[in-house]
């Protein structure tokens, strides 16, 4: 069957939050003793990772992490109770989740602009659905890829959050498409996979670092019967 729209999630999937020196060589614990590079990078999966959770946390907490992508301030409360707990100090915390919810501090897959492009080109309609509490808009904006876009579904802003299928809905009545001739791809089999309970396809990805990962969306699309690299 024909792929009529594809949604794509947005962390891990078509941008992701990279390492960079602006904040990780000042990353010290309590004791001034710098972060190595594999605690380094164990910060930031536990910043944007979709679904896992990595502390157990007080009653408050929990609500706050169960309910992170559906409001801004529980978000916060969330990290930064994440962040405490592996060893990043209060001021450190707070600067890295500003970080985590700038926009314009992701950096997009390689292929995240071919495959936008190509798929507008077709006339095949594209949807972001996203479990996050921040406005992601200007990251695509920054790039001139917004009007690519036909649908943007954020958690926050619906009130449901992925495998919910009313987060998937919603793009897809956006959209105007059949659910079973949607394609949708993530980096999370448990979260994004839920599109399949409306009749959907899915492709998953690795949430590789951008420069590990240069065509995955390419390849998932061509996958699925669809060319992007003409």
């Amino acid at each position: 069957m024909a792929i009529d729209a594809v949604l794509f999630d947005f962390s891990g999937t078509v941008f992701r939050l990279e390492d960079d020196r602006t904040w990780a060589d000042e990353l010290v614990g309590d004791d001034g003793t710098p972060f190595d590079v594999a605690a380094k990078a164990e910060v930031l999966r536990r910043m944007t990772a979709p679904v896992e959770q990595f502390m157990t946390f007080d009653a408050v907490g929990q609500h706050a992490w169960d309910n992170r992508d559906l409001d801004p301030a529980l978000h916060r409360h969330a990290y930064l109770e994440v962040l405490r707990g592996s060893g990043v100090p209060e001021a450190q915390a707070a600067r890295l989740y500003e970080r985590l919810i700038d926009p314009l501090a992701w950096t997009p897959y390689p292929d995240t602009g071919t495959f936008l492009k190509s798929l507008s080109a077709q006339d095949i309609p594209i949807g972001i659905v996203s479990n996050i509490a921040f406005d992601i808009r200007p990251a695509f904006a920054q790039h001139g890829w917004d009007d690519l876009i036909g649908a943007l579904t954020l958690s926050y802003e619906l009130g449901a959050i992925k495998p919910d299928p009313r987060i998937f809905h919603d793009a897809i009545d956006r959209l105007g498409v059949d659910p079973t001739r949607v394609l949708m791809i993530g980096d999370s089999a448990e979260a994004d996979g839920g599109a399949t309970a409306l009749g959907a396809r899915f492709a998953l990805v690795d949430p590789l670092p951008t420069a590990e990962r240069p065509s995955a969306l390419v390849d998932a699309l061509a996958g699925h019967g669809i060319d992007t690299t003409g």
